[in-house]
């Protein structure tokens, strides 16, 4: 950056003493009729010409190199930074609003230290160069020149005032016109189906009809201001071709001289007018600065204490050979809970002791909250008060990482990176072999849906596992949980998207899967989880009641009326 600044005050300077070749040329060899020193006049000319040429491009070399550089180094922490915040910040947070802080607003912290920058020390050396130079020649002519630079300002400070929010403006109808248009394509299928083309169009058509409104009314002022300059510009010109021809014709000032004034006239109020556009965008790209260190600084509601990243490491830097094994006894003592957006608790005061090997069934209508006490299993969130032990510690005296690595989770929506079956099956286990995989495959019965595809293993599964059906989809986020062989297992709702013959397979499977392991297994077919060790029925976002099958429907309570109801509906 420094040698950036440099060089680009190197290349102003050479800007503002191209006129004084001419000044020379005009006064020594054009007017006194020789050309004895012409020869060496040009050749000092295209050597300032040759280096001026390398500043320009070894300049603008820094500024791109400095912007991209500043732009993955900001990428790669806010990225990095974002994998380490707990669940709360994403819930809070839509998927939009993250995606700008990381890439847009990124970019345009990158453009502001390198090209604005650059800009902000070019025009501003040039103008002292040439104030200087000017003054050195002539100061009366110098003055009056000078006094264009605050009503320049003024100008360009009133047409900045008019042009910002305009500009803003135009931004976000762009921003709404990029919303509609996805919309119309992700929504397709729906829009086809409740006949809602003309209301679709409708509103395009108005954001579309608003946008050149607003683009139009930006071109007024835009070209209103770009003719402001130049009349700035040939204001100057005049001055200097008055007063300037006035002293040429009583002999106090050579006409290389005046050449000399003439360019600094026409050239003089462009740099004003880029300094001020310059310090404009630097208080929108503040907001961005803002925006960005915000998310770079918010902490994680769910983090590791210094002593144990000291000893078991972090997430990118994981310490292995400190990592005990994990065994699954799981217990919750005296906890309360609340969530960080919430104001009701939805844990209090509970106490449950999940031996190892134990099957915890949790049931509940839809939206109840049967998440929550797998979300602090897995550290997802921390518990408002109390602890939760794992194999009789503390969780929080062991890494995020090294408990994460223990757990196989299948979500209810389950989510597949884009690549082949193989890459998705090795974010379960980085080393894993093809016959590992196809084990871990044919174990949920998705071995037979990895066959049927063109490439088998290789096969694209595409953007979010988009190009197989969502039953497909769990079947072998299923097969990427177990693989790595999981001392606990939560199944979330993860049959619910298959048909009534998988699931019968699936569940055979899981018996299978969990024997020896921990496992908790949120059901919405009720059918599943009679065999469970313990049940948790939950409502409200409270565990009501607990106990296996048999007890809670001797109890005749909350679990008993889901059975029966499930039992009507079939």
């Amino acid at each position: 950056m420094v040698l950036m600044i440099f060089l680009g005050a190197v290349s102003s300077l050479i800007d503002s003493l191209y006129p004084l070749f001419n000044k020379y040329v005009i006064n020594h060899n054009i007017a006194l009729g020789t050309l004895d020193t012409l020869p060496f006049v040009i050749a000092g000319y295209i050597a300032l010409l040759l280096f001026h040429v390398w500043d320009n491009f070894y300049t603008c070399f820094l500024c791109s190199k400095l912007e991209l550089h500043v732009d993955r180094d900001l990428r790669n922490a806010a990225f990095n930074h974002l994998q380490t915040l707990s669940f709360s910040y994403f819930n809070q947070n839509n998927v939009g609003y993250i995606h700008a802080r990381v890439m847009s607003d990124s970019g345009k912290i990158g453009d502001l230290v390198s090209w604005r920058l650059m800009d902000l020390v070019w025009h501003s050396a040039y103008i002292i160069f040439v104030i200087i130079v000017m003054f050195m020649t002539n100061i009366k002519l110098g003055l009056m020149i000078s006094i264009l630079f605050p009503i320049a300002v003024i100008f360009i400070i009133f047409f900045q005032k008019k042009l910002v929010p305009l500009n803003r403006r135009v931004r976000e109808l762009n921003s709404t016109i990029t919303g509609d248009f996805n919309e119309g394509i992700t929504g397709a299928l729906s829009i086809k189906t409740l006949s809602a083309h003309e209301k679709m169009f409708g509103g395009f058509k108005e954001d579309t009809s608003n946008m050149r409104k607003a683009a139009v009314n930006t071109a007024h002022y835009s070209a209103l201001f770009s003719s402001t300059v130049t009349l700035l510009s040939s204001v100057a010109l005049a001055i200097v071709l008055w007063k300037g021809g006035i002293l040429t014709l009583e002999n106090a000032m050579l006409i290389g001289t005046l050449s000399v004034f003439m360019s600094y006239a026409v050239g003089i109020i462009e740099p004003i007018q880029m300094i001020i556009n310059t310090l404009t965008s630097l208080v929108t790209i503040q907001i961005n600065i803002e925006r960005f260190t915000n998310l770079i600084n918010t902490e994680s509601d769910v983090a590791d204490t210094p002593e144990v990243i000291e000893k078991y490491g972090d997430t990118f830097d994981p310490k292995y050979e400190n990592w005990e094994e994990l065994y699954g006894d799981i217990e919750f003592r005296d906890v309360l809970f609340q969530y960080p957006d919430g104001e009701e608790l939805v844990l209090e005061n509970f106490n449950l002791k999940v031996p190892h090997g134990t099957n915890v069934a949790i049931v509940g209508e839809t939206g109840a909250g049967k998440s929550t006490l797998v979300n602090l299993v897995c550290r997802f969130y921390e518990p408002t008060s109390g602890k939760l032990l794992i194999d009789g510690r503390d969780a929080r005296e062991r890494s995020q990482l090294w408990l994460h690595k223990h757990i196989g989770y299948v979500l209810q929506t389950p989510h597949l990176f884009s690549g082949s079956v193989r890459d998705n099956m090795r974010y379960g286990k980085p080393d894993a072999t093809d016959e590992e995989i196809w084990n871990a495959l044919k174990t949920v019965s998705a071995d037979e849906v990895v066959r049927k595809m063109d490439n088998g293993l290789d096969s694209d599964v595409g953007e979010g596992g988009g190009m197989l059906s969502t039953g497909e989809r769990q079947l072998i986020s299923f097969a990427r949980a177990i693989i790595s062989d999981p001392r606990i297992l939560v199944l979330d709702e993860a049959t619910s998207s298959i048909d009534t013959v998988t699931e019968k397979q699936i569940q055979e499977a899981i018996k299978t899967v969990i024997t020896g392991r921990t496992s908790f297994v949120i059901a919405h077919r009720l059918s599943t989880i009679t065999d469970a060790d313990i049940i948790l029925a939950v409502k409200d976002g409270k565990i009501t009641e607990q106990g296996t099958h048999r007890e809670l429907m001797d109890k005749k309570g909350y679990y008993y009326s889901l059975v029966t109801q499930q039992q009507q509906d079939l």
